[in-house]
């Protein structure tokens, strides 16, 4: 079994590898390239196959990690919905697709921050960590059905660059902190926050400049 579980592992690791190295290339190359396209769509690709792998590997023996199975579910939200995001430019309502992955979030979201509160009380460690990680994802999951309810075409694609933007900072959090082996809050906070600059620096530039009258 532990075989078994090492190679899930490598697997796990190469195609995060891949996930890291292309989601830097989609990042540089000029949005909307055709490199930017390629690489993106490679990155989601690896990005969804890492991470599906990393959620049986969190409830094997001697591995069990519900904080990290419930960061892979929020990871492959972030790249399903950033990329089905983009075909709202074509409808107007939601698909139960749209609802499902953004419910899923939801209850993952609740999940993390009543874990979180549990490890405070119990002074545990990797409360703050879910509270954190659950604090986002849960308003993340609200703005979407507020999102479903009144389809507003000017957020299209700033959602698109924060959700894409923020699995590729799950991607180099899982590159530091289990690929380098760091230990410490501090690795997993500081990718998150760093890129949150990025993702309001690229969120400004691509938004409608509001009309002064």
């Amino acid at each position: 079994m532990e075989l078994i579980i090492k190679i899930g592992i490598y697997i796990h690791a190469f195609f995060g590898t891949i996930a890291l190295v292309s989601g830097l290339g989609s990042m540089l190359f000029q949005k909307g390239s055709s490199n930017h396209k390629k690489s993106g769509k490679l990155f989601s690709i690896s990005m969804i196959i890492s991470s599906v792998l990393s959620l049986p590997i969190a409830w094997m023996p001697n591995h069990e990690n519900m904080f990290l199975f419930l960061i892979g579910i929020f990871t492959i939200y972030l790249v399903l919905s950033g990329n089905r995001i983009l075909l709202f430019k074509n409808k107007n309502a939601a698909t139960f697709n749209d609802k499902f992955i953004s419910g899923s979030l939801f209850f993952s979201a609740v999940l993390m921050l009543i874990f979180g509160i549990l490890h405070l009380i119990q002074n545990q460690n990797g409360g703050i960590l879910f509270l954190f990680f659950g604090s986002i994802a849960l308003i993340m999951s609200i703005r979407d059905f507020r999102f479903f309810k009144n389809i507003d075409k000017k957020k299209i694609l700033p959602f698109h660059i924060g959700k894409i933007t923020g699995a590729y900072i799950a991607s180099v959090t899982a590159f530091l902190v289990a690929g380098v082996r760091l230990e410490g809050m501090l690795y997993w906070i500081t990718p998150t926050i760093i890129g949150g600059f990025v993702i309001i620096y690229w969120t400004k530039k691509v938004s409608p400049k509001k009309k002064i009258a």
